[in-house]
């Protein structure tokens, strides 16, 4: 049962990852007029279309990850404990408390991308989704990595 959601968290996670990715590459990076390569219409996107995946997909997969972490912290943590792996054990502990931080997040993120959006707020608009990127990127990227040292 803990490997059903071990990859459905993953497959969610994947999901949101590449959201926030393209909200954040079409704030931060706008296209130019004429630009058509790959990377114009990866930012080409209506970013505001994203918000409500967002936080869908953030709190499914923080939820998943809820229920997946009993059998981390018995399985897995210990193993790596055993090991003196305390660098990955930490950036899991560090990984707790961001993706904390992102729930937190949320409210503000979701008030300041509601319609209609007023033109003074788009830096704090900007900055919401470059942090909200950065404690997801993190978080899917330790989770890669843990998972490849010891799955659950």
């Amino acid at each position: 049962m803990s490997a059903i959601l071990v990859v459905f968290h993953m497959l969610c996670a994947v999901a949101l990852v590449g959201a926030v990715t393209h909200q954040a590459a079409s704030v931060w990076i706008p296209v130019r007029a004429g630009s058509s390569n790959f990377f114009a219409r990866f930012r080409a996107v209506k970013a505001a279309g994203y918000v409500n995946t967002v936080i869908i997909l953030y709190l499914v997969t923080f939820v998943l990850g809820s229920l997946i972490y009993p059998t981390y912290r018995i399985g897995a943590r210990i193993f790596m404990e055993d090991l003196h792996m305390s660098g990955h054990v930490g950036s899991f502990e560090i990984k707790e408390h961001v993706l904390s931080f992102g729930i937190a997040l949320l409210p503000a993120y979701w008030y300041y991308w509601r319609t209609p959006q007023k033109t003074e707020d788009a830096f704090t608009r900007k900055a919401i989704v470059l942090i909200l990127a950065a404690i997801i990127w993190y978080a899917f990227l330790v989770g890669h990595i843990l998972n490849n040292v010891k799955g659950v």
